[in-house]
Protein backbone atom coordinates (compact mmCIF):
# COMPACT_ATOMS: atom_id res chain seq x y z
CA UNK A 1 0.00 0.00 0.00
CA UNK A 2 1.16 3.60 -0.38
CA UNK A 3 -0.63 5.09 2.10
CA UNK A 4 -2.60 3.81 4.88
CA UNK A 5 -6.21 2.57 4.62
CA UNK A 6 -8.35 4.62 7.28
CA UNK A 7 -12.01 3.45 8.32
CA UNK A 8 -14.82 5.69 10.03
CA UNK A 9 -16.93 3.21 11.90
CA UNK A 10 -17.83 1.10 15.06
CA UNK A 11 -16.70 -2.14 15.80
CA UNK A 12 -20.44 -3.17 15.14
CA UNK A 13 -20.41 -1.68 11.33
CA UNK A 14 -16.72 -2.99 10.88
CA UNK A 15 -18.01 -6.56 11.68
CA UNK A 16 -20.45 -5.69 8.89
CA UNK A 17 -17.55 -4.83 6.28
CA UNK A 18 -15.39 -8.06 7.05
CA UNK A 19 -18.21 -10.37 5.39
CA UNK A 20 -17.29 -9.42 1.86
CA UNK A 21 -14.39 -8.16 -0.25
CA UNK A 22 -15.11 -4.14 1.29
CA UNK A 23 -11.46 -4.02 3.17
CA UNK A 24 -9.48 -5.92 0.54
CA UNK A 25 -10.78 -3.54 -1.96
CA UNK A 26 -10.02 -0.36 -0.36
CA UNK A 27 -6.10 -1.67 0.57
CA UNK A 28 -5.97 -2.01 -3.56
CA UNK A 29 -7.47 1.20 -3.72
CA UNK A 30 -4.14 2.36 -1.10
CA UNK A 31 -2.04 0.55 -3.84
CA UNK A 32 -2.65 2.68 -6.89
CA UNK A 33 -0.37 5.61 -8.28
CA UNK A 34 -0.02 8.91 -6.87
CA UNK A 35 -3.13 8.46 -4.15
CA UNK A 36 -2.30 10.87 -1.51
CA UNK A 37 -2.69 10.91 2.82
CA UNK A 38 -5.34 8.12 2.88
CA UNK A 39 -7.64 5.52 1.46
CA UNK A 40 -10.67 5.72 3.42
CA UNK A 41 -14.09 4.06 4.00
CA UNK A 42 -17.31 5.66 5.35
CA UNK A 43 -19.23 3.61 7.64
CA UNK A 44 -21.71 2.73 5.11
CA UNK A 45 -19.17 0.97 3.07
CA UNK A 46 -19.63 -2.28 1.45
CA UNK A 47 -17.68 -3.96 -1.69
CA UNK A 48 -18.82 -1.94 -4.54
CA UNK A 49 -16.89 -2.57 -8.45
CA UNK A 50 -13.48 -1.68 -7.95
CA UNK A 51 -13.64 0.82 -4.89
CA UNK A 52 -15.79 0.20 -2.19
CA UNK A 53 -18.91 1.93 -1.76
CA UNK A 54 -18.16 4.12 0.75
CA UNK A 55 -14.63 5.14 -0.84
CA UNK A 56 -13.18 8.21 -0.62
CA UNK A 57 -9.41 8.70 -2.21
CA UNK A 58 -7.60 11.59 -3.58
CA UNK A 59 -4.35 11.41 -6.51
CA UNK A 60 -2.28 13.60 -7.23
CA UNK A 61 -1.41 14.87 -10.95
CA UNK A 62 2.11 16.01 -9.87
CA UNK A 63 2.76 12.08 -8.62
CA UNK A 64 1.47 10.53 -11.42
CA UNK A 65 -2.31 10.34 -9.73
CA UNK A 66 -5.08 8.38 -11.91
CA UNK A 67 -8.54 8.55 -12.33
CA UNK A 68 -10.10 5.42 -12.51
CA UNK A 69 -13.84 4.80 -13.26
CA UNK A 70 -14.45 2.23 -10.85
CA UNK A 71 -13.96 5.02 -8.19
CA UNK A 72 -16.97 6.96 -9.60
CA UNK A 73 -18.92 3.83 -10.05
CA UNK A 74 -22.08 3.18 -12.82
CA UNK A 75 -24.28 5.57 -11.38
CA UNK A 76 -22.67 8.74 -12.09
CA UNK A 77 -23.67 11.56 -9.85
CA UNK A 78 -26.16 9.28 -8.19
CA UNK A 79 -27.42 11.89 -5.46
CA UNK A 80 -30.30 13.59 -3.28
CA UNK A 81 -32.17 16.84 -3.49
CA UNK A 82 -33.98 17.85 -0.37
CA UNK A 83 -37.13 20.36 -1.05
CA UNK A 84 -38.32 21.97 1.49
CA UNK A 85 -42.70 22.43 1.29
CA UNK A 86 -43.08 24.81 3.90
CA UNK A 87 -46.13 22.95 5.06
CA UNK A 88 -47.22 21.47 7.92
CA UNK A 89 -46.45 17.93 8.24
CA UNK A 90 -49.60 17.29 9.36
CA UNK A 91 -51.23 19.16 6.39
CA UNK A 92 -49.50 16.98 3.83
CA UNK A 93 -50.33 13.71 5.89
CA UNK A 94 -54.58 14.43 5.85
CA UNK A 95 -54.35 13.97 1.39
CA UNK A 96 -51.29 11.31 2.05
CA UNK A 97 -52.79 8.77 -0.06
CA UNK A 98 -54.02 11.33 -2.62
CA UNK A 99 -50.10 12.81 -3.14
CA UNK A 100 -48.47 9.41 -3.12
CA UNK A 101 -50.54 7.94 -5.73
CA UNK A 102 -50.43 11.46 -8.22
CA UNK A 103 -46.57 11.58 -7.38
CA UNK A 104 -46.10 7.84 -8.50
CA UNK A 105 -47.89 8.82 -11.81
CA UNK A 106 -46.29 12.23 -11.97
CA UNK A 107 -42.81 11.34 -11.33
CA UNK A 108 -41.98 8.45 -13.57
CA UNK A 109 -40.26 5.26 -12.39
CA UNK A 110 -39.13 1.54 -12.90
CA UNK A 111 -36.67 -0.42 -14.32
CA UNK A 112 -36.43 0.73 -18.25
CA UNK A 113 -38.87 2.90 -17.84
CA UNK A 114 -39.83 6.15 -20.42
CA UNK A 115 -39.94 9.66 -19.35
CA UNK A 116 -42.78 12.41 -19.99
CA UNK A 117 -39.77 14.51 -21.99
CA UNK A 118 -39.39 14.01 -25.92
CA UNK A 119 -36.17 15.86 -26.60
CA UNK A 120 -34.56 16.19 -29.65
CA UNK A 121 -30.53 15.10 -30.58
CA UNK A 122 -29.94 19.00 -29.67
CA UNK A 123 -31.84 19.71 -26.92
CA UNK A 124 -30.44 16.57 -25.19
CA UNK A 125 -26.73 17.72 -25.88
CA UNK A 126 -27.91 20.58 -24.65
CA UNK A 127 -28.84 19.17 -21.33
CA UNK A 128 -26.00 17.30 -21.05
CA UNK A 129 -23.89 20.23 -21.27
CA UNK A 130 -25.84 22.76 -18.74
CA UNK A 131 -27.49 20.33 -16.48
CA UNK A 132 -29.96 21.56 -14.45
CA UNK A 133 -29.44 25.04 -16.30
CA UNK A 134 -31.17 23.89 -19.07
CA UNK A 135 -34.01 22.52 -17.43
CA UNK A 136 -34.59 25.83 -15.58
CA UNK A 137 -34.17 27.74 -19.06
CA UNK A 138 -36.68 25.36 -20.19
CA UNK A 139 -39.45 26.57 -17.60
CA UNK A 140 -39.32 23.74 -15.04
CA UNK A 141 -37.36 25.83 -12.50
CA UNK A 142 -36.22 28.99 -10.86
CA UNK A 143 -32.50 30.17 -11.09
CA UNK A 144 -32.58 29.75 -7.10
CA UNK A 145 -33.12 26.14 -7.74
CA UNK A 146 -29.31 26.22 -9.03
CA UNK A 147 -27.92 28.12 -6.66
CA UNK A 148 -28.75 25.51 -4.39
CA UNK A 149 -27.29 22.80 -6.06
CA UNK A 150 -23.42 21.33 -5.29
CA UNK A 151 -21.50 22.72 -8.61
CA UNK A 152 -24.90 24.67 -8.86
CA UNK A 153 -26.13 21.93 -11.32
CA UNK A 154 -23.61 22.15 -13.63
CA UNK A 155 -19.67 20.66 -14.09
CA UNK A 156 -18.04 22.83 -16.25
CA UNK A 157 -16.14 20.81 -19.37
CA UNK A 158 -18.69 18.76 -20.29
CA UNK A 159 -18.93 17.30 -24.06
CA UNK A 160 -21.48 15.71 -25.22
CA UNK A 161 -19.34 14.62 -28.23
CA UNK A 162 -17.38 12.33 -26.03
CA UNK A 163 -20.45 10.23 -25.15
CA UNK A 164 -21.18 7.18 -26.97
CA UNK A 165 -24.47 6.82 -29.90
CA UNK A 166 -25.56 3.84 -27.38
CA UNK A 167 -25.24 6.20 -24.01
CA UNK A 168 -27.33 8.95 -25.95
CA UNK A 169 -29.28 5.71 -26.97
CA UNK A 170 -30.01 4.62 -23.56
CA UNK A 171 -30.15 7.83 -22.04
CA UNK A 172 -32.92 10.09 -24.09
CA UNK A 173 -35.84 7.70 -23.29
CA UNK A 174 -35.30 7.58 -19.61
CA UNK A 175 -34.38 11.41 -19.04
CA UNK A 176 -36.90 12.44 -16.45
CA UNK A 177 -37.41 9.12 -14.98
CA UNK A 178 -36.39 8.21 -11.40
CA UNK A 179 -35.17 4.72 -12.07
CA UNK A 180 -35.41 1.51 -9.56
CA UNK A 181 -32.51 -0.15 -7.35
CA UNK A 182 -32.67 1.85 -4.37
CA UNK A 183 -33.73 5.21 -6.03
CA UNK A 184 -37.00 6.72 -4.85
CA UNK A 185 -38.67 10.39 -3.81
CA UNK A 186 -39.77 10.22 -0.42
CA UNK A 187 -42.58 12.76 1.46
CA UNK A 188 -40.76 13.23 4.99
CA UNK A 189 -41.48 15.11 8.42
CA UNK A 190 -38.72 16.87 10.10
CA UNK A 191 -38.58 15.17 13.27
CA UNK A 192 -36.08 16.57 15.21
CA UNK A 193 -33.68 19.75 15.37
CA UNK A 194 -30.30 18.62 16.64
CA UNK A 195 -28.27 22.11 15.55
CA UNK A 196 -30.57 24.92 15.71
CA UNK A 197 -28.54 27.25 14.21
CA UNK A 198 -27.36 25.34 11.52
CA UNK A 199 -31.05 24.18 10.68
CA UNK A 200 -32.44 27.72 10.88
CA UNK A 201 -29.83 28.41 7.94
CA UNK A 202 -31.17 25.43 6.07
CA UNK A 203 -34.36 26.63 6.38
CA UNK A 204 -35.71 23.53 8.62
CA UNK A 205 -38.59 23.62 10.25
CA UNK A 206 -39.22 20.92 13.48
CA UNK A 207 -43.19 20.02 12.35
CA UNK A 208 -42.86 20.66 8.68
CA UNK A 209 -42.85 18.28 5.57
CA UNK A 210 -40.33 17.87 3.47
CA UNK A 211 -39.44 15.94 0.10
CA UNK A 212 -36.51 14.41 -0.57
CA UNK A 213 -35.63 13.02 -4.32
CA UNK A 214 -32.99 10.07 -4.80
CA UNK A 215 -31.87 9.27 -8.19
CA UNK A 216 -29.09 9.83 -10.73
CA UNK A 217 -27.73 9.12 -14.34
CA UNK A 218 -29.94 6.43 -15.61
CA UNK A 219 -28.62 3.81 -18.50
CA UNK A 220 -26.88 7.09 -19.69
CA UNK A 221 -24.45 7.10 -16.69
CA UNK A 222 -24.00 3.24 -16.62
CA UNK A 223 -23.11 3.19 -20.48
CA UNK A 224 -20.39 6.18 -20.43
CA UNK A 225 -19.21 3.98 -17.67
CA UNK A 226 -19.21 0.99 -19.32
CA UNK A 227 -17.67 2.37 -22.32
CA UNK A 228 -15.10 4.27 -19.90
CA UNK A 229 -13.36 0.94 -18.32
CA UNK A 230 -13.06 -0.75 -21.38
CA UNK A 231 -10.90 2.31 -22.97
CA UNK A 232 -8.87 2.04 -19.04
CA UNK A 233 -8.08 -0.98 -19.12
CA UNK A 234 -6.51 -0.31 -22.38
CA UNK A 235 -4.61 2.51 -21.02
CA UNK A 236 -3.30 0.66 -17.64
CA UNK A 237 -1.43 -1.71 -20.55
CA UNK A 238 -0.17 1.41 -22.28
CA UNK A 239 1.20 3.34 -19.10
CA UNK A 240 2.53 0.28 -17.68
CA UNK A 241 0.30 0.62 -14.86
CA UNK A 242 0.06 -2.49 -12.26
CA UNK A 243 -3.47 -2.80 -11.18
CA UNK A 244 -3.97 -4.65 -7.88
CA UNK A 245 -7.25 -5.56 -9.94
CA UNK A 246 -8.34 -5.26 -13.20
CA UNK A 247 -11.47 -3.23 -12.08
CA UNK A 248 -9.26 -0.52 -11.04
CA UNK A 249 -8.01 0.52 -14.62
CA UNK A 250 -7.51 3.72 -14.68
CA UNK A 251 -5.10 6.33 -16.85
CA UNK A 252 -2.91 9.01 -15.57
CA UNK A 253 -4.56 12.52 -14.88
CA UNK A 254 -2.35 13.94 -17.66
CA UNK A 255 -3.17 11.51 -20.44
CA UNK A 256 -5.61 12.04 -23.39
CA UNK A 257 -7.98 8.92 -21.81
CA UNK A 258 -8.24 10.88 -18.68
CA UNK A 259 -9.53 14.31 -20.26
CA UNK A 260 -11.89 11.87 -22.37
CA UNK A 261 -12.98 10.31 -19.60
CA UNK A 262 -13.74 13.61 -17.59
CA UNK A 263 -15.47 15.16 -20.35
CA UNK A 264 -18.27 12.30 -20.84
CA UNK A 265 -18.34 11.87 -16.86
CA UNK A 266 -19.14 15.34 -16.41
CA UNK A 267 -21.84 14.74 -19.17
CA UNK A 268 -23.31 12.00 -16.90
CA UNK A 269 -23.24 14.20 -13.54
CA UNK A 270 -24.61 17.33 -15.71
CA UNK A 271 -27.89 14.33 -16.85
CA UNK A 272 -28.35 13.50 -13.31
CA UNK A 273 -28.39 17.40 -12.07
CA UNK A 274 -30.82 18.26 -14.52
CA UNK A 275 -32.99 14.87 -13.95
CA UNK A 276 -33.56 15.76 -9.99
CA UNK A 277 -34.50 19.37 -11.18
CA UNK A 278 -37.10 18.31 -13.86
CA UNK A 279 -38.43 15.99 -11.20
CA UNK A 280 -38.28 18.83 -8.65
CA UNK A 281 -40.94 20.79 -10.93
CA UNK A 282 -43.03 17.60 -11.35
CA UNK A 283 -43.18 17.60 -7.73
CA UNK A 284 -44.39 21.26 -7.29
CA UNK A 285 -46.70 20.87 -10.05
CA UNK A 286 -48.04 17.99 -7.38
CA UNK A 287 -48.34 19.83 -4.67
CA UNK A 288 -50.32 22.36 -7.09
CA UNK A 289 -52.73 19.87 -7.53
CA UNK A 290 -53.39 18.36 -4.21
CA UNK A 291 -53.05 21.34 -2.33
CA UNK A 292 -53.98 24.28 -4.86
CA UNK A 293 -52.34 26.38 -7.24
CA UNK A 294 -49.44 28.63 -6.03
CA UNK A 295 -48.15 25.92 -3.37
CA UNK A 296 -45.36 24.53 -5.27
CA UNK A 297 -43.77 28.65 -5.46
CA UNK A 298 -43.55 28.45 -1.91
CA UNK A 299 -41.31 25.30 -2.35
CA UNK A 300 -37.33 25.83 -2.00
CA UNK A 301 -34.37 23.85 -2.97
CA UNK A 302 -32.29 23.06 0.61
CA UNK A 303 -29.75 21.13 -1.46
CA UNK A 304 -28.77 19.24 -4.03
CA UNK A 305 -25.57 16.71 -3.52
CA UNK A 306 -23.98 14.48 -5.48
CA UNK A 307 -21.98 10.70 -4.44
CA UNK A 308 -20.73 9.31 -7.17
CA UNK A 309 -17.97 11.76 -8.62
CA UNK A 310 -14.40 12.49 -9.20
CA UNK A 311 -13.26 16.05 -9.18
CA UNK A 312 -10.45 18.21 -8.75
CA UNK A 313 -10.57 20.35 -5.71
CA UNK A 314 -8.08 22.05 -2.91
CA UNK A 315 -6.98 20.27 -0.24
CA UNK A 316 -3.79 20.12 2.66
CA UNK A 317 -1.30 17.13 1.96
CA UNK A 318 1.34 17.52 4.20
CA UNK A 319 0.90 20.91 5.20
CA UNK A 320 0.95 22.15 1.73
CA UNK A 321 -2.24 22.89 -0.48
CA UNK A 322 -2.35 21.25 -3.69
CA UNK A 323 -5.23 20.52 -6.23
CA UNK A 324 -6.16 16.63 -6.29
CA UNK A 325 -8.20 14.33 -8.24
CA UNK A 326 -10.83 13.80 -5.22
CA UNK A 327 -12.83 10.23 -6.13
CA UNK A 328 -15.92 10.31 -4.08
CA UNK A 329 -17.88 6.28 -4.54
CA UNK A 330 -20.97 6.41 -2.58
CA UNK A 331 -19.44 9.35 0.16
CA UNK A 332 -21.06 12.94 -0.34
CA UNK A 333 -19.06 16.19 0.09
CA UNK A 334 -19.44 17.43 3.23
CA UNK A 335 -16.68 21.07 3.10
CA UNK A 336 -16.90 23.07 6.36
CA UNK A 337 -17.68 27.05 6.78
CA UNK A 338 -15.47 29.01 4.61
CA UNK A 339 -14.77 27.66 1.45
CA UNK A 340 -15.87 29.29 -1.47
CA UNK A 341 -17.58 26.26 -3.55
CA UNK A 342 -20.37 26.45 -0.85
CA UNK A 343 -23.32 28.45 -1.69
CA UNK A 344 -23.36 32.07 -0.09
CA UNK A 345 -26.22 31.41 1.98
CA UNK A 346 -24.31 28.79 3.25
CA UNK A 347 -20.63 29.66 3.48
CA UNK A 348 -20.60 30.64 7.39
CA UNK A 349 -22.00 27.46 8.32
CA UNK A 350 -20.96 25.07 6.33
CA UNK A 351 -22.12 22.58 3.33
CA UNK A 352 -25.73 21.29 3.62
CA UNK A 353 -25.00 16.80 3.67
CA UNK A 354 -27.91 14.95 2.84
CA UNK A 355 -28.51 11.81 4.20
CA UNK A 356 -30.89 9.44 2.38
CA UNK A 357 -31.93 6.48 5.01
CA UNK A 358 -33.62 3.13 3.55
CA UNK A 359 -36.82 2.59 3.12
CA UNK A 360 -38.88 3.26 6.29
CA UNK A 361 -36.32 4.32 8.92
CA UNK A 362 -35.08 8.07 9.02
CA UNK A 363 -32.96 10.21 6.88
CA UNK A 364 -30.27 12.90 7.88
CA UNK A 365 -29.04 16.47 7.24
CA UNK A 366 -25.18 17.06 8.36
CA UNK A 367 -23.24 19.93 7.53
CA UNK A 368 -19.15 19.96 7.18
CA UNK A 369 -16.74 20.10 9.63
CA UNK A 370 -13.51 21.51 9.48
CA UNK A 371 -12.11 18.12 10.84
CA UNK A 372 -13.84 16.72 7.67
CA UNK A 373 -11.27 19.08 5.56
CA UNK A 374 -8.09 17.36 7.36
CA UNK A 375 -9.32 14.13 8.09
CA UNK A 376 -11.60 12.56 4.85
CA UNK A 377 -10.79 15.57 1.96
CA UNK A 378 -13.72 17.30 3.27
CA UNK A 379 -16.43 14.42 3.02
CA UNK A 380 -19.25 11.95 4.56
CA UNK A 381 -21.09 8.75 4.39
CA UNK A 382 -24.07 8.95 1.53
CA UNK A 383 -26.38 6.60 3.52
CA UNK A 384 -27.35 3.67 5.34
CA UNK A 385 -25.20 1.37 3.26
CA UNK A 386 -26.62 -2.11 2.15
CA UNK A 387 -26.08 -5.05 4.98
CA UNK A 388 -27.18 -7.59 2.00
CA UNK A 389 -27.51 -7.96 -1.55
CA UNK A 390 -30.87 -7.30 -3.64
CA UNK A 391 -30.98 -11.40 -4.04
CA UNK A 392 -30.60 -12.13 -0.35
CA UNK A 393 -32.49 -9.52 0.20
CA UNK A 394 -35.81 -10.73 -1.65
CA UNK A 395 -34.90 -14.75 -0.68
CA UNK A 396 -35.61 -13.39 2.89
CA UNK A 397 -38.42 -10.84 2.79
CA UNK A 398 -39.96 -11.61 -0.55
CA UNK A 399 -42.67 -13.32 1.40
CA UNK A 400 -43.06 -10.87 4.23
CA UNK A 401 -46.00 -8.05 3.76
CA UNK A 402 -42.95 -5.05 3.94
CA UNK A 403 -45.71 -2.49 2.57
CA UNK A 404 -48.47 -3.56 4.69
CA UNK A 405 -46.35 -3.50 8.29
CA UNK A 406 -44.89 0.16 7.13
CA UNK A 407 -48.59 1.19 6.50
CA UNK A 408 -49.20 0.10 9.92
CA UNK A 409 -46.74 2.53 10.72
CA UNK A 410 -48.17 5.55 8.86
CA UNK A 411 -45.91 5.47 6.17
CA UNK A 412 -47.61 4.79 2.12
CA UNK A 413 -45.42 2.77 0.05
CA UNK A 414 -46.01 2.89 -3.74
CA UNK A 415 -44.03 1.04 -5.84
CA UNK A 416 -44.13 -0.44 -9.46
CA UNK A 417 -44.01 -4.38 -8.17
CA UNK A 418 -43.76 -5.85 -4.65
CA UNK A 419 -40.36 -7.08 -5.61
CA UNK A 420 -38.92 -4.00 -5.66
CA UNK A 421 -40.37 -3.44 -1.90
CA UNK A 422 -38.11 -6.36 -0.79
CA UNK A 423 -35.10 -5.53 -1.77
CA UNK A 424 -34.82 -2.11 -0.30
CA UNK A 425 -36.96 -3.41 2.69
CA UNK A 426 -35.42 -1.63 5.91
CA UNK A 427 -33.60 -5.38 6.82
CA UNK A 428 -31.43 -4.97 3.95
CA UNK A 429 -29.42 -2.14 5.02
CA UNK A 430 -27.39 -1.27 8.13
CA UNK A 431 -28.90 1.01 11.22
CA UNK A 432 -28.80 4.84 9.65
CA UNK A 433 -28.38 5.89 13.15
CA UNK A 434 -25.58 4.40 13.68
CA UNK A 435 -23.86 5.37 10.73
CA UNK A 436 -24.49 8.94 10.92
CA UNK A 437 -23.25 8.74 14.80
CA UNK A 438 -20.70 7.42 13.59
CA UNK A 439 -19.44 10.56 11.61
CA UNK A 440 -20.53 12.64 14.14
CA UNK A 441 -18.38 10.86 16.74
CA UNK A 442 -15.33 11.08 14.71
CA UNK A 443 -15.93 14.74 14.30
CA UNK A 444 -16.32 14.72 10.62
CA UNK A 445 -19.91 16.09 10.00
CA UNK A 446 -22.30 16.97 12.82
CA UNK A 447 -26.18 16.67 12.42
CA UNK A 448 -28.58 18.78 11.73
CA UNK A 449 -31.59 17.24 11.70
CA UNK A 450 -33.55 14.29 11.62
CA UNK A 451 -36.32 13.58 9.07
CA UNK A 452 -38.72 10.56 8.93
CA UNK A 453 -41.06 9.27 5.67
CA UNK A 454 -44.55 9.78 5.71
CA UNK A 455 -44.71 8.86 2.02
CA UNK A 456 -42.52 6.66 -0.61
CA UNK A 457 -42.58 6.14 -4.36
CA UNK A 458 -40.24 3.28 -5.34
CA UNK A 459 -39.57 2.29 -9.18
Amino acid sequence: MNVPAIVFATEKLMATMGRDRTFNQLKNVAKLPGIVSNAILMPDGHEGYGFPIGGVAAFDPEEGGVVSPGGVGYDINCGVRLIRTGMPAKMVREKLPELVELLFRNVPSGVGVKGRLRLQPGEFADALANGAEYAVRSGMGRKEDLDACEENGRMDGADPLAVSDMAKKRGMPQFGTLGAGNHFLEVQEIQKIENSPAAKKFGLVEGEATILIHTGSRGFGHQVCDDSLRVMLRASEKYRIELPDRELCCAPLDSREASDYFKAMKCAVNFAFCNRQVMTHWVRETFDSVFGGGTGDSMSVVYDVCHNVAKFETHKVDGKNRQVCVHRKGATRAFAAGRKEIPSMYRNTGQPVIIPGSMGTASYVLVGKQAGMEQAFGSSCHGAGRAMSRKSAIEKMGGMDIAGDLKKRGIIVRATEPRLIAEEAPGAYKDVDMVVDSVKAAGISDIVARLVPMGVVKG
